[in-house]
């Protein structure tokens, strides 16, 4: 049989204030349309949906049609809560999803109540088993009495057993006949974060091993992680990664989805399909002459800029007229360093100094190079001046 293994849409993701709704849009039509091309048996959707657990209402719509899309190809679609969603709210929905023949779950669930996902291939008439582990929070899995009684190590641990026993539960009905499958969200050790991650509920203090997948799986579908990687274990266990790059951290992750074929008897066989409609992300470093130089090479890129000059009044807006995509515009580190040096405080055998030498000591030490904002500063001073007499 065959499935596409999907993950960490981030339906909603602002870029630097820059709504990126349309674009996702295109993502989504995309992998419908891999889905369809390849006439997959089932889509596996392994968390982070949304990019927030209060998603607008733009965002929910977009999903609902890209899970209605998928089914209306005949495929089963299974699709479960990461940790940027809201578990009740996906559970709420779940009756109306099932209507529509989405299966949709928030919370972790027992193998009766829902927790396991059963069908037969519609290609090969292959009974096909999900166990299903949606996110898992460690502040749920580790009471806050343990967080002060007992030691990191000692919590991570517990929280590696409790996933252990979730999978041992979830898995315990995998059945030799059939093409048995997990689908999960969390970190697994030793796999790369992708750059895009909310740190807070990715840290490595809870974290489980590739081993704690059983070996009677056919295929491991994970979540979580943005970057497409696979981990050593006693089965194959895959992170498909983001289909859209969702910050510039991971500018250089190459987008795809998965097609997964999968027999009872037969070893699972991944292909990776590249998502090509997602606007790139891009770093250039410059000056502002230079990087006049780019305008015709970066397309429809978007664009964080590290401008190699000293900053001074209008240098963001001149940058911006030249590449219009620039969502971020920084000075560069080695020309804003002299921020950092600490400024002279008084003391004895100091010159007294008049407030626009101070100002200029400040723009000196802030990397700021530019007449007219110590002309500004001069003119300000001499109204404050006149108003007090």
């Amino acid at each position: 049989m065959r499935f596409l293994h999907t993950s960490d849409w981030h339906i909603g993701k602002v870029l630097k204030g820059h709504s990126r709704l349309e674009e996702q849009r295109e993502v989504l039509r995309e992998v419908v349309g891999i889905a369809r091309e390849h006439e997959v048996d089932a889509v596996l959707v392994a968390g982070d949906l949304y990019e927030s657990a209060a998603p607008l209402a733009e965002a929910q719509q977009l999903v609902v049609q890209a899970l209605m899309g998928l089914r209306a190809i005949g495929a089963e679609v299974i699709a479960m809560a990461g940790n940027h969603d809201h578990a009740s709210t996906f559970d709420a929905y779940r009756p109306l999803m099932a209507a529509a023949g989405i299966t949709l779950l928030g919370r972790v669930r027992t193998p009766e109540a829902g927790g396991v996902v059963a069908f037969n291939a519609r290609s090969t008439g292959e009974p096909v088993r999900v166990a299903v582990l949606p996110f898992l929070s460690q502040r749920y899995a580790v009471r806050a009495v343990e967080l002060v009684t007992r030691t990191p190590a000692e919590n991570a641990a517990g929280y590696d057993q409790m996933v252990r026993d979730l999978l041992a539960a979830l898995t315990a009905g995998f059945a030799a006949d059939a093409v048995n499958l997990v689908m999960a969200h969390l970190t697994v050790t030793g796999a790369a974060f992708g750059g895009g991650e909310r740190m807070a509920q990715s840290i490595f203090e809870y974290h489980v091993p590739a081993t704690a997948f059983p070996a009677e799986a056919h295929y491991v579908a994970l979540g979580h992680l943005h970057r497409r990687q696979s981990l050593p274990a006693s089965c194959p266990v895959h992170y498909c990664g983001s289909p859209i790059a969702v910050d510039f951290g991971e500018q250089d992750n190459t987008p795809v989805v998965l097609v997964v074929e999968a027999g009872v008897r037969t070893p699972a066989v991944v292909t990776e399909i590249p998502i090509t409609t997602g606007r790139r992300l891009r770093t250039v470093r410059g000056t502002v002459s230079g990087l006049a130089g780019l305008a015709d090479q970066v397309g429809e890129d978007y664009l964080r800029v590290y401008v190699r000059e000293p900053a001074r009044a209008g240098l963001r807006e001149q940058v911006q007229e030249l590449l219009p995509n620039a969502l971020e515009i920084r000075i560069d580190p080695e020309f804003a360093a002299a921020a950092a040096h600490p400024r002279p405080s008084a003391g004895s055998g100091m010159v007294e100094r008049s407030p626009g030498e101070l100002f200029g000591e400040f723009c000196e030490h802030r990397g700021v190079a530019d007449e007219r904002v110590e002309a500004l500063f001069a003119r300000l001073h001499d109204q404050i001046l006149t108003a007090d007499v």
